[in-house]
């Protein structure tokens, strides 16, 4: 039997899967669980590194004491956030986190220097404050870039402290708002008018390749040698992945603290409308693109979850949603939600502020929560039709997201259309084929879809 082991990591927490194709039928088991979450230090929002790689190695030990060694190993993370390495290969500075406050008013700084018509333009990638763009433009303000001999991104630092090589993975480096989405390599016209250092950005490689076996101090600790293999290294170009139904144009939403929504296409959209529509071009696996709107997510009912004092699970989440009896809607999209001290209290503010009723009971916070990003959805559906000139007619659902049944009731409501939903561990999926489809236990990525779309069990709404 053949393992692969996916590390998917993400802003709250990271599991190990490991995978195996038995029966024709893609089978996952997951060998390791830890939480994540952003840490203060230095003033300043930051992800522990350190802590998320022993938790690697946790997992990849668990591993030898089943007996299952896998055949290759690839991690997926979020996307934007990135580490500066200086001349020695060390860790320069902190690893600062997307939602700190050190981009405030960054993005203005870069439109001096370039338009941002001009800069979707080239890249198609809408401005979201948090872009890795507008994080280098606050570095460099620090001092710090000069300093900086290569910048990797999270999974990229990753693989680099498990085999010694950096590269840096094509669909996270999309995310980085420095790609140019035609040539699909870094952008130079924007490096340059930035006064960002051409020499730390380094090569771009595909999911799928081989970076090569574990340093040897890594396969001393953990009892085995493997080989490192890249996978869509941003969680969402996994997640899209192992959407079964894409090849049916068919919307799909990788539900997670963020939910994705967006259609997978041949060729980037780079014009004044789309730019108008906050829809980003960001890259795929086998180069295709992730056409997709950024939208709040499961981040407001995990806050308001972790506000309860984790009092209640999801799923009794969604049950006293249901339940309530409340027609108060906010914006999901509203930066006041982005990072709040309180985010029970960002609801009932703007609640109030809209002479809407004020949500007190946690049913109808979540209620709240979920209607409002149904009807987010559904506006985000319509533009993207629009935008396409397409009607499509379900949307399929993955991710933790997928198991959220009022939500995906709701979302069938509002927009009026079949939604599917599962896998669940999609982003974990999608890493796994990746490493597959390298390994040639599928021939392409249609036929890893088919190998999922029956291997999982998918619900309908």
């Amino acid at each position: 039997m053949r393992y692969y082991l996916a590390i998917d990591i993400g802003a709250s927490g990271g599991r190990h899967i490991l995978g195996y194709v038995k029966e024709g039928r893609l089978i996952c088991e997951e060998v390791h669980r830890f939480p994540n979450g952003m840490i203060e230090k230095n003033g300043s929002l930051c992800w522990d590194m350190d802590a998320i790689f022993e938790e690697i190695l946790t997992g990849m030990k668990h591993c030898a004491d089943l007996g299952k060694i896998p055949t290759s190993v690839g991690i997926d993370t979020w996307g934007v956030d990135f580490v500066l390495l200086d001349n020695n290969g060390d860790v320069l500075g902190d690893t600062v986190a997307y939602r700190d406050s050190r981009t405030d008013k960054m993005d203005a700084a870069v439109f001096e220097l370039m338009p941002e018509s001009e800069l979707y333009k080239h890249t198609g990638i809408p401005t979201h404050i948090f872009n890795t763009i507008f994080q280098l433009m606050a570095v460099k303000k620090s001092g710090l870039l000069e300093e900086a001999h290569q910048i990797l991104m999270i999974p990229d630092y990753l693989h680099y402290r498990l085999s010694g090589v950096a590269k840096m993975e094509y669909t996270d480096a999309t995310t980085t708002g420095l790609i140019n989405a035609a040539s699909k390599g870094w952008d130079d016209t924007i490096i340059q008018t930035c006064g960002f250092p051409r020499s730390i950005f380094g090569e771009i490689v595909p999911p799928g390749t081989r970076l090569g076996t574990l340093l040897p101090k890594i396969r001393d600790e953990i009892g085995y040698d493997t080989q490192v293999v890249v996978p869509a290294a941003h969680d969402t170009g996994s997640a899209v992945m192992a959407v079964p139904s894409l090849e049916d144009h068919t919307l799909y939403i990788s539900s997670g603290t963020w939910s994705l929504m967006g259609v997978e296409r041949s060729a980037p959209d780079c014009s004044v409308e789309s730019l108008k529509g906050h829809f980003a071009n960001e890259g795929g696996y086998d180069y295709r693109y992730r056409y997709l709107k950024n939208i709040m997510g499961l981040w407001m009912i995990q806050s308001v979850k972790k506000e309860l004092e984790d009092k209640y699970t999801y799923g009794e989440l969604c049950e006293l949603a249901e339940q309530a009896n409340i027609l108060s809607r906010v914006d999901c999209s509203d930066k006041r939600f982005f990072v709040p001290k309180n985010m029970t209290h960002e609801i009932q503010n703007f609640c109030k502020e809209s002479g809407q009723q004020i949500p007190q009971s946690p049913g109808e916070l979540a209620s709240v929560i979920y209607n409002s990003l149904a009807l987010c959805y559904r506006d985000s559906i319509q533009t993207l039709e629009q935008m396409t000139g397409i009607n499509y007619p379900a949307i399929h659902i993955v991710g933790g997201g997928a198991n959220a049944g009022y939500l995906n009731q709701l979302t069938a409501q509002y927009t009026g259309k079949k939604v599917y939903a599962g896998p669940t561990e999609a982003t974990a999926i999608g890493n796994l084929l990746a490493q597959m489809i390298a390994d040639g236990v599928f021939e392409d990525l249609q036929a890893a879809r088919a190998c999922v779309k029956g291997s999982f069990e998918i619900g309908e709404f």
